[in-house]
């Protein structure tokens, strides 16, 4: 594509009416942990099964967001680091590997 029409392709796109794509593909909504104070907020969710909830770590301890059912697993979250992750259908009680006293819940109907 020359320079002049990625420029007119770019105005046009620009003028275009802003249509969220992620909200009219699926009907998920996205929620938010936040792990702060060696504690998961809100530490119940409720969810549809394959809505996205993202974890933030905003401790300066590393922690993970990992379900004891095996349903999802964020991995090591080390500070104001975010991952997103699918939930699926179930209830899903989670914890961090490093800190096994912290727990919390979500469930997706």
């Amino acid at each position: 594509m020359s320079h002049i029409a990625r420029r007119s392709f770019l105005a046009v796109l620009a003028s275009a009416p802003f249509i969220p794509f992620a909200a009219s593909a699926t009907n998920h909504a996205d929620h938010e942990v936040i792990i702060e104070g060696f504690k998961y907020s809100p530490d119940t969710l409720s969810a549809k099964a394959g809505d996205i909830v993202r974890f933030i770590n905003k401790d300066r301890a590393p922690h993970t967001a990992t379900a004891n059912a095996g349903g999802f697993d964020t991995g090591t979250l080390k500070r104001n680091q975010m991952v997103e992750v699918e939930i699926p259908a179930g209830d899903h009680a989670y914890f961090c590997k490093f800190h096994p006293r912290m727990k919390a819940q979500i469930t997706a109907t």
